[in-house]
Formats: structure tokens, C-alpha cells, sequence
């Protein structure tokens, strides 16, 4: 298999392991780091006693951005969008602060967009089903998650008091009894089936208050997710371990058939996002989806059927990626050992990475395929 060429620090003595893929037992080389825990809240002091921001605004715990202060404590969305070229291109997508992609089965890969300042949106979507990997990685920013269904291995998670959902249908995927907050979803006539089908702002607003879904984070939610650079002082990765160029991520190998793609703008210092070789953009916008952070995180997985679903290890200690943000690009290591805790990212150092403040994409990709970075 191919494996990305990392160098990989010394393994932790004792590891502590969750699975997200089902009935996996492949242990992998489990490398582990010295976990810099403090190193996040140093810089969130930083932060606040270096600067002062507009009016009524606040530094966003996900970009880092200035952000109304009535948005602090709003719970994002975290919705599922096809990749799928017929689906293109969709409503709000552009909103994400936060946008990962994964393969699932048939060859194609899919997307979660983590949106926080949704409460205006006319149209969302369109929206497909879910796949239990994401919902782990969903459970770390405490959101709405939106969905149309999903695989029955993902059954006894998203029936859980504790993973508040609101799904078109109740197929595999949801309790056979209940689609929580079906009634939210619209079809339109702009694409077919499967891809037409839309929720609003107002409808997931109705939704959650039948549900009885609380529109602010839990008391326990860890709001330090990533950890950011300090105002004035941005990220460069000049002279990092193991920096190189990146101008050009293509993910090919990864997502073969999107041959999902970015390309570094030196004029504005973001990433813009390609699928089928072609732009990707908003459709309520026009607007090209562009990042300041990418993340590359390689992730163990499993074929778990006939069918070909396949199941990841989103919890795990030590496994490897990429950071890249300003043309540069870092060796990384990823760690998750809880289901409601956050993945933290780590240089070679042993160093929690600082993003630059901006969006995000996460490209989770099989342990087995190769990026190439130019």
C-alpha cells in the first residue's frame, strides 16, 4: 500500500483507542507525540489582551474571525452535500467555516459543511445522506446535524438522545419509527432526484423547537477547537520541520473521481477549491469556494460489505496528514481519543499547529492513497 512519507515521532507507551469504522481491529503503527495541551490556551489569552475588535463582536472559536456576539454561543449546522457532478453547485456552501471530504462507497467522495451563521440562509443544500464517520467528526463542534437518511450502521449513534438530527427520510439510517424534522426538508425542480432536496433557515429554526433542540451550545462543549496565530504574527511554516512548497494540492489519487483539487491565489493567501477539473461555487453566490487552512488528515479504513461501506477510525492517536496554509506545507500528526472532543493537529515537533484565521478544509483521506502537493 502507499503510504505518505512522514516522519513520525516515537510511539506514546500507552494509547487509548475509540473506533468510528465499526468492527475494525487493524491497529496500524499508532505514532504517537508529547501532547502540548496548554499551548492553546496561552494563545487564546494572547488573543484577547493583544487586540480589540469592533463593537458588539468577538473572535469565532472556528475561524477567528470577528463575529457578532450574539453568534458566540449559536450552535452551527453541520449538513451533508453531495460531490456527485450532477449535484453541483449548491446553496450555502459558501457559508462554510468548516468543510471536510471523504470517500464513501461507489468510488465517491462526500461533504460536511460546518456552517455557524446559518439563521439567515434561504436555501441549503442540496443534501444527501450520512455515513457514520461523520457524525463523529460532527459530534466535535456540538451542531444541527442535517441529513437525508443515512446507512444502517450508523443507526444506534444518531438515535442517541445526545445527537440532535434532522432527517428527510427515515431509510437505513434512522430509527424506522421517526425522521426527526422531515417536514424541514423542500424539493425543487432546478435538478433531479436525489439531488433537489433543500431545508431553509425557517424550516430548520421550526424543526429544532418541535424537537426541542436548544439553539445555544451545551454547558460542556470545548469551544478551543482549533488553536490560531496570534494577531499580527500569522502562520508561515517558513523554516518548519519538513516544509515545502504547496502551490497545488491535487487529490486524484484520493478522490479519483472527483479529482478534487486546490490552487494557491499569492495575491489573497487562499486556496481555491476545484471538482471535475472545474470551479467550485455557491450557488446563491457565484462565488468560488476558497480556504486559508487545508488540512490533509490520512485516516485508517475498512470495506465493512458487499456493498462497499466503509467504516474510519476517527478516533486515533498519532496518525499522520498535512498542514498547509500560505503556499507552505507541513508534516502532521492527528490525534481523537473522545467522542465529543475535538482532533487536535500536531507539526513534528510535537507542536499543536496554529491555523491563519479564515476557513477550512479537511480532506480525510484512505490510508492507502497519495496526495501530491506541488
Amino acid at each position: 500500500m502507499k503510504k505518505w512519507s512522514l516522519l513520525l515521532l516515537a510511539a506514546l507507551s500507552t494509547a487509548v483507542f475509540l473506533t468510528g469504522c465499526g468492527n475494525g481491529d487493524e491497529t496500524g503503527e499508532n505514532n504517537g507525540i508529547v501532547l502540548e495541551s496548554d499551548t492553546g490556551i496561552e494563545n487564546s489569552q494572547a488573543n484577547a489582551e493583544d487586540e480589540v475588535g469592533p463593537e458588539g463582536t468577538v473572535r469565532s472559536s472556528i475561524t477567528n474571525e470577528w463575529i457578532p456576539e450574539e453568534l458566540e454561543q449559536q450552535r452551527p449546522i453541520a449538513i451533508m452535500m453531495p460531490t456527485d457532478k450532477a449535484a453541483q453547485p449548491q446553496y450555502g456552501i459558501g457559508k462554510a467555516d468548516v468543510l471536510y471530504e471523504c470517500m464513501e462507497e461507489g468510488n465517491m467522495s462526500r461533504q460536511m459543511a460546518i456552517i455557524h451563521d446559518w439563521q439567515n440562509l434561504e436555501q441549503i443544500g442540496n443534501i444527501r445522506s450520512c455515513r457514520l464517520y461523520y457524525i463523529h467528526w460532527a459530534m466535535e463542534w456540538d451542531p444541527i446535524l442535517v441529513h437525508f437518511g443515512g446507512v444502517f450502521y450508523m443507526r444506534d449513534v444518531v438515535s442517541r438522545d445526545d445527537i440532535h438530527n434532522i432527517s428527510g427520510t427515515y431509510s437505513d439510517g434512522t430509527p424506522e419509527t421517526s425522521a426527526p424534522g422531515a417536514n424541514a426538508f423542500f424539493r425543487t425542480k432546478d435538478k433531479s432526484s436525489p439531488h433537489n432536496a433543500y431545508v431553509s433557515a425557517s424550516s430548520l429554526l421550526k424543526a429544532m423547537e418541535d424537537l426541542g433542540y436548544p439553539e445555544e451550545h451545551r454547558d460542556s462543549y470545548e469551544d478551543e477547537h482549533f488553536q490560531f496565530a496570534k494577531p499580527g504574527e500569522p502562520t508561515t511554516l517558513e523554516g518548519a520541520n519538513g516544509v515545502t512548497d504547496a502551490v497545488s494540492i491535487d487529490l486524484s489519487d484520493c478522490f479519483p473521481t472527483t479529482k478534487t483539487s486546490l490552487t494557491y491565489n499569492e495575491e489573497d493567501g487562499l486556496y481555491y477549491k476545484y471538482l471535475y477539473g472545474e470551479k467550485q461555487i455557491d450557488a446563491e453566490t457565484g462565488e468560488q469556494l476558497t480556504f486559508k487552512n487545508v488540512i490533509l488528515q490520512t485516516a485508517h479504513y475498512e470495506v465493512l460489505d458487499d456493498k462497499g461501506y466503509l467504516g474510519f477510525r476517527v478516533h486515533d492517536i498519532g496518525m499522520g496528514g498535512y498542514y498547509i496554509t500560505n503556499g507552505k506545507a507541513i508534516p502532521i500528526t492527528w490525534t481523537k481519543t473522545e467522542e465529543f472532543g475535538v482532533t487536535r493537529y500536531y507539526d513534528m515537533d510535537g507542536n499543536e499547529i496554529q491555523l491563519n484565521t479564515g476557513k477550512t478544509f479537511i480532506a480525510v483521506v484512505q490510508d492507502d492513497t497519495t496526495p501530491t502537493i506541488k
